[in-house]
């Protein structure tokens, strides 16, 4: 599965982050019900990462979701 690239600002720096098509719509369904942006969640994510890579955390955050999903 080839991955994508999306480019975002983080913290004032322009970053791109590559993962695969089914990670990015789970991501943008979660910044959607959060009413927050991709940018806005990404970065959310990135400031609670410590060391690790942010495509490893966005990864992470994704599995998180699915196990658990938000109540509502």
């Amino acid at each position: 599965m080839p991955l994508v690239k999306r480019s975002l600002s983080l913290a004032g720096h322009r970053t791109s982050v590559s993962l695969e098509p089914e990670f990015w719509a789970e991501i943008d369904r979660a910044a959607t019900e959060a009413g927050d942006s991709l940018a806005g969640l990404v970065g959310a994510i990135d400031i609670q990462r410590g060391d690790e890579p942010l495509a490893s955390s966005l990864r992470v955050f994704v599995l998180k979701r699915l196990q658990d999903p938000p109540a509502g």
